[in-house]
């Protein structure tokens, strides 16, 4: 197995005196491909001023643009994150995951299942209050997926691994297209597996109509269908931005939505573990 690195970034205010929580939240947050973690940073920043543990984590390109080929891989680093908030002690505190497109998803999607998994009782005890997608997820869009692969490939790599990359990911994406009705039931493709996951926590989706990499009916559609299994859900269409952009065009509405979010997931449920507390 590969080796998996996560940036942890403690709070450095008293949590108490700024959103009134018990224990720190601590945000999770999986970025894009061809996300670099100064990129990252910039949005764990908003959480940190609040006083938040943020833990950051982007999986390899390869990983996300040949699902299926890494998935042991994506697999065994989800549980390696989900370890490590045992190993630092902070299993109990309000649990907020931040997601950025399909990279991030397809990681995320794994979170899940080890999470929801009736057999992982050792996971069951992780206190997730809430989920923010920004721009995501999206269905298979070959279209917006090389356009993705070319810009994270971008002007320094070598010239030979585009030329084998791209065609070997639009024949990875027809194979995958073709042979759905047949795999789906061994494997959902990650859009299908989020619009079925059993979690019931909240969900703010972040998007945009002007967005070239993930259609927003895709997004539209997944918010239709979580509401339709009853979680609570909130969305917001920026309208203008680009893919993963939101933050940069819009920075005051942007944090202001995650801090609102973040307060409104956590507050029902400190309120009720405390409640718990009481009876036993």
């Amino acid at each position: 197995y590969h080796s998996v690195r996560f940036n942890i970034q403690l709070c450095t205010h008293n949590v108490l005196c700024i959103l009134g929580f018990k224990e720190d939240p601590v945000i999770i947050l999986f970025g894009w491909a061809g996300c670099q973690d100064k990129h990252l940073a910039k949005y764990s920043s908003i959480y940190k001023d609040q006083g938040c543990i943020a833990l950051r984590y982007i999986s390899p390109w390869r990983q996300i643009f040949f699902p299926g080929t890494f998935d042991r891989n994506l697999h065994y680093t989800a549980r390696k994150l989900l370890d490590l908030l045992f190993d630092i002690g902070i299993e109990e505190h309000p649990i907020l995951f931040h997601v950025f497109s399909n990279g991030g998803c397809m990681l995320y999607r794994h979170i899940v299942e080890l999470l929801c998994n009736k057999t992982e009782t050792y996971f069951n005890k992780l206190n997730v209050v809430g989920t923010i997608f920004d721009s995501a997820p999206g269905n298979r869009n070959l279209q917006g997926g090389i356009r993705a692969l070319y810009t994270v490939l971008g002007s320094s790599t070598n010239v030979f691994v585009k030329c084998i990359a791209i065609p070997a990911f639009i024949l990875f994406v027809f194979l995958k297209v073709v042979l759905y009705p047949v795999t789906q039931f061994i494997s959902l493709s990650c859009y299908d597996a989020l619009k079925v996951d059993p979690s019931r926590w909240p969900q703010l989706f972040f998007y945009s109509k002007s967005d070239k990499i993930i259609p927003y009916k895709d997004i539209e559609t997944m918010i239709k269908v979580r509401k339709l299994l009853d979680i609570q859900v909130q969305s917001v269409d920026f309208n203008t931005s680009q893919h993963v952009s939101h933050f940069r065009e819009f920075p005051d509405e942007y944090s202001a939505k995650c801090i609102g979010f973040l307060k409104d997931c956590v507050q029902p449920t400190t309120l009720s573990r405390l409640l718990d507390k009481k009876n036993t």
